[in-house]
């Protein structure tokens, strides 16, 4: 893992992401933000803010599976009260009434009816044509294959076979009725980078990403398939002098990412994020 992120790349890398964000409330009419409350979501969060001079102009989504940690729902409660967030939260109740859960099914039909059936509804209620997510190209072999703006069908689905190219910062927003397109401006960043601009702006994180007894989270996600890895990192510069020696994946501690790469393949082109 690279050293702490230079103030120069950090400048071009923000710089990359607000013309993305601007870009895209311009020509969007009702753009929304995926918010899972995680460092990544944050960063974009105030990425959002950066570009319109302080202010958020996007509402917020937060799909809520069932089974987050008490400390991330807190975590978020308090961001939503501290900014003055407009939040949607996302819920496929069916399937939770069901029993639908991760320790009651496998991880493909778990994700995709708890996450992507939940945010299928919500686009569909809320009448959204463009939703921003806080994914990274080095997180997932799947995600490498995303453009900075990546349409999906009037079914969610993800022809990641067909894709538009990107040239000199030129982004394709044409679509049919029913569809959407996603939006990364932290594609091109890294986790360094990430925690880089944690620190230098010195934004709030969920706690769970700090060592306690000899244990942290380095990426969150629902409670039954999230592991918190060994680590004495209790500070921000003692998660980033970590991040410099460490081989291990960050997102080794997610199941859903275990999964075989074409099931992976197969949630992301059924609209999983």
């Amino acid at each position: 893992m690279d050293k702490e992120t230079s103030d120069e790349r950090l400048h071009e890398l923000e710089q990359l992401s607000v013309i993305a964000i601007r870009e895209a409330r311009v020509q969007f009419k009702n753009p929304a933000l995926l918010w899972s409350c995680g460092k990544d979501s944050q960063t974009l969060l105030w990425l959002c803010r950066s570009s319109f001079f302080g202010i958020n102009p996007f509402p917020v989504v937060f799909i809520d599976t069932g089974w987050h940690k008490i400390e991330l729902l807190r975590f978020r409660d308090q961001q939503v009260e501290e900014l003055g967030l407009n939040l949607i939260v996302a819920k496929n109740e069916k399937a939770l009434s069901e029993g639908q859960g991760p320790s009651k099914s496998d991880k493909f039909t778990c994700c995709h009816k708890l996450k992507t059936v939940a945010l299928m509804d919500c686009v569909e209620e809320n009448g959204f044509d463009a939703l921003f997510l806080g994914i990274r190209r080095d997180e997932h072999g799947i995600r490498a294959k995303e453009r900075m703006w990546s349409p999906r069908n009037k079914d969610f689905k993800w022809n990641y076979m067909d894709q538009s190219p990107e040239l000199w910062d030129h982004y394709d927003s044409e679509m049919n009725p029913g569809e959407h397109y996603r939006i990364h401006p932290l594609l091109a960043w890294r986790e360094i980078d990430v925690w880089s601009y944690v620190k230098k702006n010195n934004l709030p994180v969920c706690p769970l990403y700090f060592a306690s007894e000899g244990k942290r989270y380095r990426s969150l996600g629902c409670d039954p398939c999230s592991s918190p890895i060994d680590s004495d990192a209790d500070t921000l510069d003692a998660i980033m002098k970590e991040l410099c020696t460490t081989t291990d994946a960050e997102r080794d501690g997610r199941a859903q990412d275990k999964e075989d790469t074409y099931n992976m393949q197969r949630l992301h082109a059924l609209g999983y994020m």
